[in-house]
């Protein structure tokens, strides 16, 4: 094996051996002693399929909430966290130089595991499948990650095993995105009907398979336009999830974990002393603690006299007040912002909420916000089907899916005018669905509306002055346009003179 290649071994062994993602995807590493070993049995590439999880942890954090969520029509915080502000720029990345190196990281241990598995003979072809699966799942899911943040990417889906092949990565330019994710599409097509079609939940360990692929499918042709392609996708969601209103509402908070509806969730733990996989996200999204359990002048004995909170984010004017007005019918309220807590108002909300019950984690220990995350729900995909069939002209089949949300959540079935007030109400849905669900910013650049969305309703003058059409991606950071030997540029940066 050649240097690079035991370079990379040593990596791999490296983030095996640092702690697993979580509890439930432990690995075996008891038998790998050197890195031309990963690939002689089940548990061995297992392991480095283990391996590929690890980079969103990175990913996942209150940054990232900063940077997808309150940048947005509906949610704004006043942080010192300059990505919140959009003070952001080619030589001041922020948080795009973690989502860069720990994307393409993910990306490199996918491509490095899957010829490896596909070359392991000790494999039944369900165990192979399987193993196929979640690490063709998690090298899409980086790659929407990366196309969402950043728009135009290097892409490649081969591994890097020889100088050769990593000075030519290193050189590739920025690359159409529509034509990355069709790719993408193709190759979870190829994998997702192989394997077991079931709930993520009727897994117990938590690991990605058909239902993950059938989402991220459905995420990626529609940012291609492909509606088509979007609703075969959720159709075959459909045959694995069934009904909505099976799922209770309560579930979409944070605290509850691996619930029936969710299709991907970023797995925390923590136990103190012991084994800890956690994050930061209720620190931005739970009222201000004063001391023991006071918040914001409010006792809430359920989070605890230990909790660290940071400056908290906040919903728009045009969210609580239009959206989802504090008197509503919508159920979604009592989860999404909190305007008071049992009868009791907070000190510092007058015309704008916290962030609800939702995002809070009940007794956290310091800044460790052991929630799980919800990224992909069922909801989510019966959104993007209302949305496709709207597209495609289907309006009342539209209407059908648009109201599976809103009657679970006690509001009125929707009333047909036109199509292009359908649209508008199915992405307001979206928004009061998938509230802090860390998508909402991609959701408005996919419409081409986000410049004009924040600009028109945002609460937060630091960020709107800051604001240019061209943050509606980030930046590639400098420093690897440079390693690029310049293949890679920020133009649409340079126009505003960044």
């Amino acid at each position: 094996m050649n240097i690079f290649k035991k370079i990379i071994g040593a990596v791999f062994m490296a983030g095996l051996l640092s702690g697993a993602v979580s509890c439930s995807l432990e690995e075996d590493t008891s038998s790998i002693s050197t890195p031309d070993n990963f690939f002689r049995n089940f548990a061995e590439c297992q392991s480095v399929v283990n391996g590929c999880y690890i980079p969103l942890k990175s990913i996942y954090t209150y940054q990232y909430f900063l940077a997808v969520e309150c940048v947005s029509d509906i949610m704004y915080c006043p942080s010192g966290t300059l990505d919140a502000q959009l003070d952001i720029s080619p030589v001041k990345p922020r948080f795009g130089t973690t989502v860069w190196k720990q994307c393409y990281l993910g990306v490199q241990r996918c491509n490095f595991a899957i010829p490896g598995i596909e070359g392991c003979t000790a494999l039944s072809d369900a165990e192979r499948n399987q193993l196929l699966c979640e690490a063709r799942v998690l090298r899409a899911l980086y790659y929407w990650h990366l196309t969402c943040f950043f728009g135009d990417v290097p892409f490649y889906m081969y591994d890097v095993s020889d100088t050769e092949t990593l000075l030519k990565v290193a050189e590739l330019p920025r690359m159409d995105a529509d034509q990355s994710r069709a790719d993408l599409i193709a190759d979870l097509k190829e994998i997702a009907p192989l394997v077991s079609q079931t709930r993520t939940s009727d897994n117990k360990e938590q690991r990605l398979g058909a239902a993950t692929a059938w989402m991220l499918i459905a995420k990626l042709a529609a940012w291609n336009n492909d509606w088509e392609e979007v609703v075969n996708a959720v159709d075959k969601l459909e045959e694995i999830y069934g009904d909505l209103n099976q799922y209770p509402l309560e579930d979409i908070q944070f605290r509850c974990k691996n619930t029936p509806e969710s299709i991907f969730e970023i797995q925390h733990t923590y136990t103190e002393g012991g084994l800890s996989y956690v994050s930061n996200v209720a620190c931005v999204t739970t009222p201000v603690r004063n001391k023991d359990d006071i918040y914001d002048g409010v006792q809430i004995p359920e989070l605890g006299t230990t909790a660290k909170t940071w400056q908290p984010a906040y919903a728009n004017v045009y969210f609580c007040q239009g959206l989802m007005p504090r008197r509503g019918k919508d159920l979604r309220n009592y989860y999404n912002v909190a305007w008071e807590w049992e009868g009791k108002a907070f000190e510092k909300v007058t015309t704008r909420p916290y962030p609800g019950p939702k995002f809070w984690c009940p007794n956290m220990k310091e800044g460790n916000d052991d929630n799980n995350y919800k990224v992909f729900r069922y909801a989510d995909a019966l959104l993007l089907k209302a949305e496709a069939l709207c597209e495609l002209n289907q309006l009342s089949e539209s209407v059908k899916y648009l109201d599976m949300t809103r009657l679970r959540a006690g509001l009125a079935g929707y009333t047909l005018r036109t199509q292009v007030r359908l649209r508008e109400e199915i992405r307001n849905e979206r928004a009061r669905e998938l509230f802090g669900e860390f998508q909402r910013k991609y959701d408005l650049v996919r419409w081409g509306i986000w410049y004009d969305a924040v600009t028109d309703y945002s609460d937060y003058p630091s960020l709107v002055n800051n604001m240019k059409p061209c943050h509606r991606f980030y930046p590639i950071p400098d420093t690897q346009v440079v390693y690029s030997k310049y293949n890679l540029d920020n133009n649409e940066y340079a126009q505003y003179g960044m």
